[in-house]
C-alpha cells in the first residue's frame, strides 16, 4: 500500500458488480489490519470480523438481506433516484451482493462497548478496511441491509449472543475500472465558527 493517501481517499466509491477472481489471503489480511488500527471509544477494539468466501453462505446472506430489502423496497423505489435505485435493486436482488467474492461481516461485541458508542468504534475501522481495499485495487461497497434480520444472521453464522452484526463490506475486483464518486464539494457543507458562515466567505 504504497500509494498517496488522497488519491486512495478521494476516489473510492461504491462498487456493486465484481468478477470471480479471487481475494487473496495476504491482501485481507493487509485489509484487516488496517481495519484494527482504527480508534474506537476507550481503546474497546469491539470489532469482530467474519470472512464469508464460501459461496453457499454467501447466498444465504443474500436470502437475509433481500428479506431487508423487499420490506422497504416500494418507499425507497420513491425516494431514491432511479438509476441509483437500480443499482442497489440489482446488487442486493438479482445479483447476491454483486456476485462478490468476499464478504465481511463486520460485528461489534456488546460486551466490550457502549451502546451509545457502537457507531464511533465500528464505523472508522470498516471505513479503514475500505481504503485498504482500494488501496490494493479492489472495489468495495458497505451495506447494512441485514441490521434487522441479527437473529437470522447470529443463527446462520454462529455468532454468540453478544456479537451483532454492524454491517457487511462485499468486495472483489471491480467489473469495470471505476470513475471518481459524485459528492458535493466540500467547501458546500463546511462552516466558519457558527453555522451558516460559509468558510469560503473570507
Amino acid at each position: 500500500m504504497s500509494e498517496d493517501f488522497f488519491d486512495v481517499a478521494l476516489r473510492q466509491r461504491a462498487c456493486r458488480s465484481f468478477t470471480a477472481d479471487v481475494v487473496s489471503e495476504d491482501d485481507l489480511a493487509a485489509m484487516l489490519d488496517a481495519a484494527t488500527r482504527a480508534p474506537s471509544a476507550h481503546n474497546s477494539q469491539p470489532w469482530e470480523f467474519i470472512v464469508v468466501q464460501a459461496e453457499d453462505q454467501r447466498h444465504r446472506i443474500a436470502e437475509i438481506a433481500r428479506a431487508t430489502w423487499d420490506s422497504g423496497r416500494a418507499q425507497l423505489e420513491q425516494r431514491l433516484d432511479r438509476a441509483m435505485f437500480g443499482d442497489i435493486d440489482r446488487f442486493i436482488y438479482e445479483f447476491d451482493f454483486g456476485s462478490a467474492p468476499v464478504l465481511v461481516v463486520v460485528g461489534v461485541d456488546t460486551a466490550k462497548v457502549h451502546e451509545a458508542m457502537v457507531g464511533c468504534s465500528i464505523y472508522p475501522a470498516t471505513q479503514n478496511l475500505m481504503l485498504a481495499a482500494a488501496a490494493l485495487g479492489y472495489g468495495c461497497t458497505f451495506t447494512n441491509f441485514t441490521f434487522q434480520q441479527n437473529a437470522a444472521m447470529a443463527k446462520l453464522l454462529e455468532m454468540p449472543e453478544q456479537i451483532r452484526v454492524a454491517g457487511i463490506v462485499a468486495l472483489g475486483r471491480p467489473v469495470r475500472a471505476l470513475g471518481p464518486g459524485r459528492r458535493d464539494p466540500w467547501a458546500a457543507k463546511t462552516h466558519r465558527d457558527r453555522y451558516g458562515t460559509a468558510w469560503l466567505s473570507r
